[in-house]
């Protein structure tokens, strides 16, 4: 009886707690229940500065992040959640909202096609194949064309590419932009370029992308060239298969977090390994498993074609159907064959 009277009386106190919640106004982190000027401020050091970047943390990241128990990072989130009115929407909120996504063109009609318009903002794209197949060509022509008007397929935005590989090259962009007729400077100015030299590094990159959007600039694409290369030489052999999966998992989660919560456009490239058990089709497959199949909103494979051309095929996406794109890389960039 002891024990069903402090069920009722914490169930009371929750209650007059969530009434005290609805009364106050929520605009600000220091607004929420449980949360004092200092743990503030140790939220916003680790990235948890707004409503929304609290309403969808877990409980154990508040209590590493801010040192709250974890009956008060519940709290906490649940506060956010409510103020941020996150519930269930219809299909035709949801189909208003797609309005302001953004199709990035890749300038080859055949390959804008199989994209459904372009490269999508708010998503991860990820293209795989073997090297030579195009994968960082599309990537210095997105790195061009994010910059152009809407009109013109462009997002009027900056790039930030994570270069895992050393495979980032201003001249290519130069030699793309002078054969059009652009300022190559102008769009030089407008790439961030990172190497990353470690898994460990690679990620903490993508982390700090958050901070150069905060601070005004206007990332509307993000490039990861390569997405598993490190992962591959950290991690080695079967004993190490887990760890290397769950860090790769959060890392995806943080690529599609910044691709939800800002829609920017997400690409990355990725390896691919052979597979000698295949006796019938293509033996090659993308490297990182489930985790990075299933994180990936569209997923390409790529491969040569006859005379120098490009084979993308669409693997796999939520709405587009599994169709062929051939297109050739030029001085100008990509194009139509």
């Amino acid at each position: 009886m002891v024990r069903k009277a402090e069920i009722l009386e914490q169930i009371q106190e929750d209650m007059q707690e969530e009434k005290l919640i609805k009364k106050v106004k929520i605009e600000t982190v220091e607004d929420l229940p449980g949360v004092g000027p200092a743990t503030a401020e140790k939220l916003k050091e680790s990235g948890f500065d707004t409503l929304l970047s609290l309403a969808v943390a877990s409980p154990g990241e508040l209590v590493e992040a801010g040192g709250l128990t974890e009956s008060t990072a519940r709290k906490v989130i649940k506060a956010a959640r409510d103020t941020m009115n996150m519930g269930f929407e219809s299909g035709e909120e949801l189909l208003e909202k797609r309005k302001n996504i953004l199709k990035i063109t890749t300038l080859s009609k055949s390959l804008d096609s199989l994209f459904g318009g372009g490269i999508e903002s708010g998503a991860i794209t990820e293209c795989y194949g073997e090297f030579g197949s195009g994968k960082s060509s599309i990537a210095h022509q997105l790195a061009v064309n994010v910059q152009f008007p809407k009109e013109q397929g462009g997002a009027e935005g900056m790039v930030v590419w994570i270069d895992s590989e050393s495979t980032f090259r201003p001249e290519r962009i130069k030699q793309i932009a002078e054969n059009r007729g652009l300022d190559p400077n102008a769009l030089l100015k407008n790439i961030k370029v990172a190497r990353a030299f470690n898994s460990d590094h690679q990620m903490l990159l993508a982390e700090k992308v958050e901070d150069l959007i905060k601070e005004g600039n206007p990332i509307r694409l993000l490039i990861v060239d390569s997405l598993m290369s490190h992962f591959r030489a950290d991690f080695s052999g079967r004993g190490q298969l887990a760890d290397r999966q769950q860090k790769l998992n959060k890392h995806m989660h943080a690529l599609q977090k910044l691709a939800s919560n800002y829609n920017i456009a997400v690409y990355v490239t990725n390896q691919v390994m052979s597979k000698p058990d295949t006796f019938f089709g293509d033996p090659t497959a993308a490297i990182g498993g489930h985790i990075v199949g299933h994180n990936s909103t569209y997923r390409v494979y790529l491969r040569k074609g006859k005379k120098g051309t490009r084979v993308a095929k669409m693997i796999d996406a939520p709405h587009l159907p599994e169709t062929e794109a051939i297109f050739q890389v030029t001085e100008k960039g990509l194009e139509d064959v």
